[in-house]
C-alpha cells in the first residue's frame, strides 16, 4: 500500500470519526431521521478506513474476505435508519429545518474533503480502495439530499422530506455494499 494511502487513509478516518460526534448529536436534539442515518454513516466510514489500514498487508484472499465483511457491515446504517423512520412515522414530528440543512452543510465539507483525498486512491487496493471511496462519494450525495430535506422542511412543515431522504441513503448505503460484495468476489475469483 503506498504511503500516501496510508496517510489518507488516516486522515479520513480522523475525519469521519470526528464529524460522527457532531451530526450524531444534532441528529438527537431535533429528531432527524437522515442526520441520524448519516452520522452512523460516519461511524462505519470511519470504522472502514480503520480495517482498511489494518488489511493493507494482507494477502488478496484475506481482503477480499475483509471486503465482503465491509459490505454487511455498510448495510448497519440503513437498518438503524429504518427503525428510526418506523418510530418516526408512529410520532410525525418533523426536525428543525435550519439545524438540518446547517449540519448537512457541515458533513457535506467533510465528505467532499475525503472523497477527494480518496478519489486518485480508488483503484489502489482492490475492493477495499473501493469501498472507501465508494462510502466517501455516497456520503456526498447524501449531504446535499439532507440539505434540500431542511429547505423543504422549512416549505412544507412535514416529517416526510427528511424521512425520504433518509430511505434514501438506506437504499444507497445497500448499493455500495453489493458493489463492494461483487468488487470482492472479482478478486479472489480464478482467472480464465
Amino acid at each position: 500500500m503506498p504511503t500516501g494511502f496510508r496517510r489518507t487513509l488516516s486522515i479520513v478516518a480522523f475525519l469521519n470519526l470526528g464529524y460522527f460526534g457532531v451530526e450524531s448529536a444534532a441528529a438527537v436534539v431535533i429528531g432527524s431521521v437522515s442526520l441520524l442515518a448519516d452520522s452512523i454513516d460516519f461511524l462505519e466510514d470511519a470504522a472502514l478506513n480503520g480495517l482498511i489500514l489494518i488489511a493493507a498487508g494482507w494477502s488478496a484472499r484475506s481482503r477480499s474476505t475483509l471486503a465482503k465483511l465491509l459490505a454487511v457491515i455498510i448495510l448497519v446504517p440503513g437498518l438503524a435508519t429504518l427503525w428510526m423512520t418506523w418510530q418516526k412515522i408512529a410520532l410525525p414530528v418533523p426536525p428543525a429545518p435550519l439545524p438540518l440543512s446547517a449540519t448537512g452543510a457541515g458533513a457535506l465539507i467533510v465528505n467532499l474533503t475525503c472523497a477527494l483525498l480518496l478519489m486518485r486512491f480508488r483503484h489502489h487496493g482492490g475492493s477495499l480502495g473501493l469501498a472507501a471511496f465508494l462510502s466517501a462519494r455516497n456520503d456526498v450525495l447524501a449531504n446535499a439530499a439532507i440539505i434540500v430535506a431542511g429547505v423543504t422542511t422549512t416549505a412544507t412543515q412535514s416529517v416526510w422530506p427528511d424521512i425520504l431522504v433518509g430511505l434514501g441513503i438506506a437504499a444507497m448505503n445497500a448499493g455500495a455494499a453489493a458493489e463492494v460484495y461483487r468488487a470482492a468476489g472479482r478478486e479472489t475469483a480464478p482467472r480464465a
